[in-house]
């Protein structure tokens, strides 16, 4: 089962690997779909395994059915799925498929995959040896990396630079509103949730305030909320949970609001073009939220849950991320910087207090080599990720 937003791939990546050998069946097919609703066994009949079933959250009737057949025969890859909802919180699931399917969450493009440098198979860790093995050939620059940021990483516009960029966000929006939000919400209001987008957009990075992102979208808390689980289920959103333990009672428990695509999030809060980003207010917000996006591509593409945490207490003193990986805290911090300083890293002291062991750090920032900070943390340069 692959899961991601609208326009990731999912369907041409499956499709890449299937090289023909099964039957590829979409339920946006409006006699499909019909089908599958009113008759899954006739439906299992037509469309017999090996079979790929494009969106199946349209039709949810099917998957007691898609249990049956792999329980009558348990030869792994008989289905392959594809949603753009997140499979654990489709609405309507009445049977689970827990122990039958594996889930893979796929975002958009990572820079190694649109520069044609490969894709990274291990999971990113801030240490000595991923950091000189991981670094893309080619250094990029300012401009270069703002570029990539306002494009996004969908692969329709990250892989051609002809596309128009404001053409595709706005029909992107568009479709996302009517399909996407009908099925998974009776949104009364397009408008008012277009502004709630508009307001989430422009708080990616932050801890999240419901109530002040309700006000400016003019709806109730409640709803806010409701709305938040869709951005989520849709794969639009990713909230960054804090990291606390009982050993300590002063952490903030508040999550932080990420937005999956540059590119998506740099349109809806009207940035121009890549200078007027980078050179504006949310300059850091969206360089942070980027590098975020990439670090999760590295788990989430591996097929492996991301450990990732951030670190804030009532004192003020913040860890943007913290890796817990094997029982060690790996933490990281982002600046928009070419000169990373001692003192960038002086709140990793802090986590002496968790009693668990403290691996590598470091910043990733926009210097053009990795040097040592400290002992145990060092400058990391942001085309190594």
């Amino acid at each position: 089962m692959v899961t991601g937003a609208r326009q990731v791939g999912k369907t041409t990546f499956l499709q890449h690997l299937n090289k023909e050998r099964r039957t590829y069946v979409t339920l946006d097919d409006p006699l499909i779909l019909s089908l599958a609703k009113e008759d899954p066994a006739l439906f299992m009949q037509r469309f017999p395994p090996p079979v790929l079933i494009d969106e199946i959250q349209y039709a949810v009737e099917l998957l007691p059915h898609i249990k049956m057949a792999v329980d009558r025969n348990r030869e792994a890859g008989q289905f392959w799925l594809t949603g753009s909802q997140q499979f654990h919180l489709m609405m309507g699931v009445s049977e689970s498929l827990a122990g039958r399917v594996g889930v893979v969450h796929l975002l958009g493009l990572s820079r190694k995959e649109i520069t044609g440098h490969g894709f990274d198979s291990s999971p990113f860790l801030p240490t000595d040896e991923n950091i000189s093995s991981t670094r893309a050939e080619g250094k990029l620059t300012l401009k270069e990396l703002y570029r990539l940021i306002w494009r996004g990483s969908f692969p329709a516009i990250a892989l051609d630079d002809d596309m128009d960029r404001d053409l595709f966000y706005s029909s992107y929006v568009q479709t996302y509103l009517q399909r996407d939000i009908r099925d998974l919400a009776r949104v009364g209001d397009e408008m008012a949730f277009l502004r709630f987008l508009r307001a989430a957009a422009a708080r990616t990075g932050q801890l999240l305030n419901l109530a002040e992102l309700a006000r400016d979208a003019d709806v109730a808390p409640n709803t806010a909320k409701t709305w938040l689980s869709i951005l989520q289920v849709s794969g639009i959103a990713y909230l960054l949970e804090p990291y606390h333990t009982n050993v300590t009672k002063r952490l903030v428990k508040t999550p932080k609001l990420y937005f999956l695509d540059t590119g998506l999030c740099a349109y809806l809060t009207e940035w121009s073009s890549p200078e007027t980003l980078e050179a504006g207010a949310m300059s850091g917000a969206i360089l942070e939220t980027w590098i975020v996006a990439e670090l999760l591509k590295s788990y989430w593409h591996n097929g492996r849950r991301a450990p990732f945490y951030f670190y804030r207490d009532k004192d003020q003193k913040e860890i943007d991320l913290i890796i817990v990986q094997d029982g060690t805290v790996y933490p990281l911090e982002f600046k928009k910087t070419a000169s990373p300083s001692k003192d960038d890293v002086r709140h990793f002291r802090v986590l002496d207090k968790l009693n668990m062991p403290i691996g590598s750090g470091g910043v990733i920032c926009l210097a053009e080599q990795s040097l040592p900070l400290t002992q145990t943390t060092r400058s990391i340069p942001v085309d190594t990720i």
